[in-house]
């Protein structure tokens, strides 16, 4: 398999499940009230993070699962509740106008301080699981055993090619978080928050999904 045609598999199935702009709305309501540079620093480690992260996952993530003896069907039912969990936490978030004039009292003048709490959940929620979650997990690791090949040259190849959508939608992705307030600008405080509810919403509806994916195997096997 070629690179270009590894490449466009792995950035075709990848692209909506992270969701750069999607995943930029629900980012902005977890960071809230923010100096755009805080912005910036946060989305350029989370981009990092990103691809330090997929790429582990590409090259030893069924060792790592086989090594611990976990299945897809029990990551899919775990990371499925987290995402569940979080999205459920910004749908009951209290009202966004509320929330961000505190945010900017609090905050005046303590940027390093803000920038250091937030870089301290770069990794974790910002990049697994709000950026790439189990499904983006699960989907990598079978895309993955797609590419790969008997003939080394070829594995290489298509392994270099799902390494190249990563790093492709990692670069959206630090383009979408670290613009994501004016991204929001031009929408009405009231609208933004509107979308960020539906859109928590959906964040909520995948999570489940995930997770009765995964449950649906294990009960099929409980079954049999």
């Amino acid at each position: 398999m070629s690179v270009l045609n590894s490449f466009l598999i792995a950035f075709s199935a990848l692209l909506p499940l992270i969701n750069p702009l999607g995943s930029a709305l629900v980012f902005l309501g977890l960071v809230g009230e923010a100096p755009p540079k805080v912005y910036r620093s946060l989305a350029r480690r989370i981009a990092i993070n990103n691809i330090v992260f997929l790429t582990v996952i590409e090259l030893l993530g069924a060792t790592i699962l086989n090594f611990f003896g976990i299945s897809l069907p029990i990551v899919q039912l775990s990371g499925g509740l987290v995402i569940a969990a979080m999205g459920w936490s910004v749908l009951n978030e209290r009202d966004a106008s509320v929330s961000s004039k505190n945010k900017q009292e609090e905050t005046e003048g303590c940027t390093d301080a803000l920038t250091e709490h937030l870089e301290r959940q770069a990794f974790y929620p910002f990049t697994f699981p709000v950026t790439s979650g189990p499904g983006t997990i699960v989907v990598l690791l079978t895309v993955t055993a797609h590419s790969s090949n008997l003939v080394l040259s070829k594995n290489i190849l298509a392994h270099a090619g799902v390494f190249l959508a990563v790093v492709v939608l990692s670069v959206l992705v630090y383009f979408c978080y670290a613009y994501a307030p004016k991204i929001t600008k031009v929408i009405p405080p009231s609208t933004a928050h509107g979308i960020l509810r539906v859109i928590a919403f959906i964040l909520l509806c995948i999570g489940v999904q995930i997770a009765w994916n995964g449950l649906a195997v294990l009960l099929g096997e409980v079954i049999r």
